[in-house]
């Protein structure tokens, strides 16, 4: 499968180990199937460290077997706890090597911290996601599964 990853320089060897913790699914190197959600993420990083946007492609090989596998199919009370707990800095996503669900962009997670706050219910949130377009993300956390699964095949800047 074809995945991408948007930032502001080429990443042909990603490393677990220069990854941020508070993300959606914890640390890890976080590629889509989107290539307009990757050259969003290359944008948005450029424009904040004034550089380049950049946004690489991969082949990920989908065998993950030998491998804990954590799939989001639907933006549920599941997603959205682990999402908030992620976000919070706890490590559940330790116990996996690879986490696949959709992304909790700014305009989601603000309705997702509404919950995370005690302000709405599960139930409200998930009907208020129903009106969002959600883009997936898969977050690779071991660094085995990277070296073996993900292939580099090229990088493009973004204009």
């Amino acid at each position: 499968m074809k995945v991408f990853h948007g930032s502001t320089s080429a990443i042909e060897k990603p490393e677990v180990r220069f990854s941020k913790r508070y993300l959606d699914f914890g640390k890890g190197f976080y590629v889509t199937t989107y290539k307009q959600q990757a050259e969003r993420w290359a944008k948005r990083k450029a424009l904040r460290q004034n550089k380049k946007a950049i946004v690489s492609i991969y082949d990920l090989q989908e065998d993950f077997s030998g491998f804990e596998k954590l799939e989001f199919l639907d933006d549920n009370e599941a997603w959205i706890d682990f999402v908030c707990a992620c976000r919070n800095g706890e490590k559940i996503y330790e116990r996996y090597d690879i986490v696949i669900g959709s992304v909790a962009n700014d305009d989601v997670f603000r309705t997702v911290n509404m919950y995370f706050q005690g302000l709405w219910s599960k139930e409200r949130v998930l009907k208020e996601l129903r009106y969002y377009q959600l883009n997936d993300q898969l977050c690779l956390i071991n660094q085995m599964l990277i070296d073996e699964n993900l292939k580099y095949i090229e990088s493009y800047e973004v204009v």
